[in-house]
């Protein structure tokens, strides 16, 4: 698959992220992260991309655009949800010490 190929992929899959990130579902949100970033495994091994037209180049900045854009959106929904998993676990933890601290079984 070429490199041009790879990016077309990395940003529908991007756009699936987006998609599952809004509907909470975060399951699927990593299956597509894991896929995407195997994506960028192939390009980073490809160490010569092939020549591109000015077309082509353009094509790929606007996709690049898109994924950062995408992966923007995708942390918008994912931060509140993650600040919510550390708050939970840290009062978890916070409640562990306190039992062992003052020996409340």
């Amino acid at each position: 698959m070429n490199a041009l190929a790879l990016y077309e992929s990395m940003s529908a899959i991007s756009a699936q992220m987006v998609e599952a990130a809004g509907a909470c579902d975060w399951d699927r949100l990593t299956r597509l992260e894991q896929d995407c970033a195997g994506l960028a495994r192939h390009l980073e091994a490809d160490a010569v991309p092939a020549p591109l037209t000015d077309a082509e180049r353009a094509r790929k900045m606007a996709m690049i655009r898109q994924i950062l854009a995408d992966d923007a959106e995708v942390r918008r929904h994912v931060e509140p949800w993650m600040e919510q998993v550390r708050h939970f676990l840290g009062g978890g933890a916070r409640e562990r010490n306190v039992r062992r601290a003052y020996g409340v079984q």
